[in-house]
């Protein structure tokens, strides 16, 4: 499987969830089903142009940041989205991660 497929599903993933889009809500906004999304998402599968097109406009990023794959957010409202989104995605790690931020900034 191609490194850029896989980076880029990660990419599409990141922002559709960055704008709280389910998969099922995005593929039905691209008029795919939900499979092709997930193929995409996965690497499985590359994207055509008119569909490049589409993710972005819904998506609400351009090209070259779908295709950014060392993005490092720099804004503080950037930072903090991601902080929580990961905060959200691993709440069985919540404690750990309190103790590692509380450490570090008293």
């Amino acid at each position: 499987m191609s490194e850029i497929k896989k980076n880029l599903g990660k990419r599409i993933k990141y922002y559709r969830e960055q704008k709280g889009l389910t998969q099922e809500k995005l593929a039905e906004m691209l008029d795919f089903n939900c499979r092709s999304l997930s193929f995409i998402e996965c690497g499985t599968n590359f994207v055509t142009a008119e569909t490049l097109e589409k993710l972005c406009k819904f998506l609400e990023v351009t090209p070259k940041q779908l295709f950014d794959f060392e993005y490092n957010p720099q804004k503080p409202q950037d930072i903090k989205k991601e902080i929580l989104m990961l905060v959200d995605k691993n709440n069985d790690k919540l404690t750990d991660v309190y103790k590692i931020m509380k450490g570090f900034l008293d």
